[in-house]
């Protein structure tokens, strides 16, 4: 196992160990408005998974498929999609030594190029970020039992190593 490996297991991992946590919660915690993130439990989740989503289309030059469903159960499968996507694309520019390949970023106004291996490193902090905030938001829900988040959590916990 590599480091990319390392860096996308933990990632989906994570985000799914948080989506676990909200699915104790119920409709008026998921959605309880915070002074951080995208406000919310359900908003800020979603807003992770989506930005896996929307990230790998756009590096595979697939079309756009906005989801919609925002129930944890539907976040646990669109992040299970999102993530073997995303892990398939990873492993395809790593194969090719492809980290500096371009790709264009038709969102932008004007379109963009991008390489590769910044796009997967921002996929992947950009989770992190927005994961401490949920962390936050749960604290600040009253939940007491909440991951650490690192990696060593991740391998100890998925026996990888």
């Amino acid at each position: 196992m590599d480091l990319l490996d390392r860096l996308l297991g933990h990632d989906a991992w994570t985000t799914r160990q948080l989506l676990e946590i909200c699915a104790t919660l119920t409709d008026e915690q998921l959605d309880q408005q915070f002074d951080i993130g995208h406000r919310t439990l359900r908003a800020t989740l979603n807003h992770i998974i989506s930005n896996m989503e929307i990230w790998s289309a756009l590096m595979a030059g697939d079309p756009i498929e906005r989801q919609t469903d925002q129930t944890i159960q539907g976040m646990r499968g669109r992040l299970s999609v999102a993530e073997n996507r995303l892990q398939s694309i990873a492993v395809k520019v790593q194969a090719e030594n492809g980290w500096d390949h371009l790709w264009t970023d038709h969102l932008d106004d004007p379109p963009r190029e991008k390489t590769f291996g910044t796009a997967l490193a921002h996929i992947i902090t950009h989770s992190m970020h927005h994961r401490a905030q949920v962390l936050y938001m749960l604290r600040l829900s009253g939940v007491q039992e909440l991951p650490e988040g690192d990696v060593f959590s991740w391998e100890n916990n998925t026996k990888r190593g």
